[in-house]
């Protein structure tokens, strides 16, 4: 998994900040709840701001529930919803089809995707049977992605473009026809970042191991860093996509969590991208808030 999309603290108010923080809280719980505890270690950041997408008009009130790791005073969290639930579902499906993707692939240093694919055996059927049609579009589209992969596709576009297409098959569980349109571009461009931003952070690691990354063929590398002039490219790129998303964003009111995103999309992105190319981004750095703290990270 990622966990690349996050808002910029410093344009959210205390009260954006605390109902953040409830809503991530709650798609930890809520994936405890259908799925166990062990697919509460596939929360992350990018599905819970998915789960802010798709959620209704209403938000209810957060509610103090007990947390296994803040056993003494519990976390504010977002009673189940829909959204929630469909953002649980989702982030199994695509985890385990990840996990089967990289234990397919030549190379060592399989444990850990072996021990993740063996503990979401479950949890996949039951997500795959409540989620049919993202579960067949993630699976040809992973199937796709690793075909490019075998074969050392030369762009970065195409790869991009089949993870793009992934993570927009979200939008067909949308029953309003606009929202469902908004949502399809939305994430697509979504997606295209998110595999880009992921490329160049596993960079190094990718070209030490010999495994494919689009920008080695792309840019001809022959060290795991990118040159400047590779670099201003990707950011861009990366900037269209960041831009895109923001003109889907404007054509459709979220509500409550209107300010969130915005804060996600026309800062936080920018700010994560920046981080990545320039090799200071460090997952495990991003605060326990879930929010991130630019000052002290970027």
């Amino acid at each position: 998994m990622f966990g690349y999309v996050l808002p910029s603290e410093r344009h959210l108010n205390p009260e954006d900040q605390a109902r953040f923080r409830a809503a991530y809280c709650g798609l930890c719980r809520v994936l405890g709840e259908r799925y166990g505890l062990a697919a509460r270690c596939i929360l992350n950041y990018d599905f819970t701001f998915l789960a802010l997408l798709l959620w209704p008009p209403e938000v209810e009130e957060a509610v103090c529930r007990p947390c296994i790791a803040h056993p003494v005073h519990g976390r504010e969290c977002l009673p189940a919803n829909p959204a929630l639930e469909l953002a649980a579902d989702c982030s199994v499906i695509l985890a385990w089809w990840q996990a089967r993707d990289a234990l397919a692939d030549p190379g060592g240093g399989k444990l850990a995707y072996r021990a993740l694919s063996g503990a979401l055996s479950g949890a996949y059927e039951r997500a795959s049977s409540c989620r049919p049609a993202f579960d067949s579009g993630t699976r040809e589209q992973m199937e796709r992605l690793g075909r490019l992969e075998r074969e050392n596709c030369p762009t970065m576009d195409e790869p991009a473009d089949t993870f793009a297409r992934l993570l927009s098959g979200v939008s067909a569980e949308v029953a309003d026809p606009v929202k469902r349109r908004v949502l399809e571009q939305l994430l697509y461009h979504l997606g295209r970042w998110i595999y880009l931003v992921d490329a160049a952070d596993d960079l190094a690691g990718d070209f030490a191991s010999g495994s494919y990354n689009p920008l080695i063929p792309r840019f001809s590398l022959y060290s795991g860093a990118l040159p400047e002039e590779a670099k201003e490219t990707l950011a861009a790129s990366l900037d269209h996509s960041i831009r895109l998303m923001g003109a889907a964003f404007e054509l459709w009111d979220f509500g409550l969590w209107s300010n969130i995103i915005r804060a996600t999309i026309y800062e936080g992105l920018f700010l994560v991208g920046k981080s990545v190319l320039d090799r200071t981004f460090h997952a495990r750095r991003w605060p326990r808030s879930a929010l991130g703290r630019s000052k002290e990270t970027l």
